[in-house]
């Protein structure tokens, strides 16, 4: 199911070049046993209009904390909260142009739909004509028109998200804040409204700003992403460049799976490093991705199991003989683990072929050769 096309950012809501911007952002909460503890700290964030920008992270990480600072729920102990290029200050939240949609969805359960959506206008005394156009569009750009008159309850989790998700863009918002609305979904329906969430803030063209911990969600939809931990950003940036290029151990191993291998740089030549691994009692060539590195110093290579091949043409290299410790089937891929000198490092092989003949599984205590590309081979710094 795809969102109604609507669109209703004006000139004047793109007068700035970013939506929000924090600025050298700190909030600071005292502990029950009377420290100080930065949950936000010194965070700089450039969120442009129009994006869909997520905060990825796990609890505690900063990344709701940030997001009520800008809906205005929490104000900044330290660093400035701006808006359309305006500076929010102790701004309440009614005041601010952003709307928040929560992962309890916060309906009023005795009310209807249409009572839900039209509350927040009542009470800013829109005419009752401008309610019942503003709550019909809404309700049609969710894909909910007819069910005005049915209460939360009666409606299954899907639709529940849809009408907040509707009650929040009644009001014609330039900013959306969204921590984590689908969590309380099936993981089925909850693939299917990333898909639709996607799809409607292309359609508005109004900013996103997504609160996560599920690092698939954010790949999914996202057009930026902030990877955040104990209160600061670890990397922005695009999906792939998150994906493709962490910059620290941090990302690499929280946005999917990487194997580790731990080494001291030996050579710097251009875009690629020779970094020797005692592990392998070899040297592995492989692409910087950390700054400032040099030579001598100990670092990690940081290699994802789906770029690790398995080959009988083994190149000179950046190629290693292994024995096959344990295969796994998971449908789309095999997962294959393999003793190579003193590591064992996990190889994710893409089912191309049918799986139905023994003779086409990796057994365990089989010999393999492995090929690193040096671009999939990523020099990272230790601290």
């Amino acid at each position: 199911m795809l969102f109604a096309t609507a669109s209703w950012k004006s000139e004047e809501q793109v007068m700035s070049e970013f939506a929000v911007e924090l600025r050298d952002v700190v909030k600071t909460f005292k502990t029950p046993e009377g420290t100080h503890l930065n949950a936000v700290d010194h965070v700089d964030m450039q969120i442009r209009n129009g994006e869909f920008f997520s905060m990825l992270g796990s609890s505690g990480c900063g990344k709701t904390t940030s997001l009520r600072m800008i809906a205005g729920f929490e104000w900044p102990t330290e660093g400035e909260v701006f808006i359309e290029g305006k500076p929010m200050g102790h701004t309440p939240p009614f005041q601010r142009k952003v709307n928040t949609v929560f992962q309890n969805y916060a309906l009023f359960q005795h009310m209807s739909v249409f009572q839900n959506l039209a509350f927040g206008l009542e009470m800013e005394g829109a005419k009752k004509d401008e309610i019942q156009k503003r709550v019909r569009r809404s309700l049609e750009m969710v894909q909910l028109l007819g069910m005005e008159n049915r209460r939360p309850k009666q409606l299954s989790g899907g639709q529940q998200q849809r009408v907040a998700l509707a009650r929040a863009l009644v009001k014609t918002p330039e900013v959306l804040l969204l921590d984590e609305p689908l969590g309380a979904l099936d993981l089925k329906l909850r693939k299917e409204m990333q898909l639709e969430l996607k799809a409607l803030q292309q359609q508005l063209g109004i900013t996103f700003i997504y609160v996560t911990h599920d690092q698939e969600e954010a790949l999914t939809m996202s057009d930026r992403i902030a990877v955040m931990s104990k209160g600061r950003v670890m990397q922005m940036g695009s999906p792939v460049e998150i994906y493709e290029r962490p910059r620290n151990r941090f990302v690499a191993e929280f946005i999917g799976e990487s194997n580790f291998l731990e080494g001291q740089i030996k050579s710097l030549s251009g875009s690629e490093a020779s970094v020797f691994v005692p592990a392998l009692n070899a040297e592995v060539v492989g692409t910087p991705t950390s700054e400032g590195l040099v030579n001598g110093e100990q670092v990690f290579i940081s290699i994802r199991p789906e770029k690790i091949h398995l080959t009988e043409h083994p190149l000179r290299q950046n190629t290693f003989s292994g024995q096959v410790v344990s295969t796994v089937y998971i449908g789309s891929n095999t997962h294959v683990v393999v003793q190579v000198g003193e590591l064992r490092l996990k190889v994710w092989e893409q089912n191309r072929i049918s799986r139905l003949e023994p003779s086409s599984f990796y057994t365990v205590g089989q010999k393999v050769d492995l090929m690193l590309m040096p671009e999939n081979a990523l020099v990272l710094k230790k601290d």
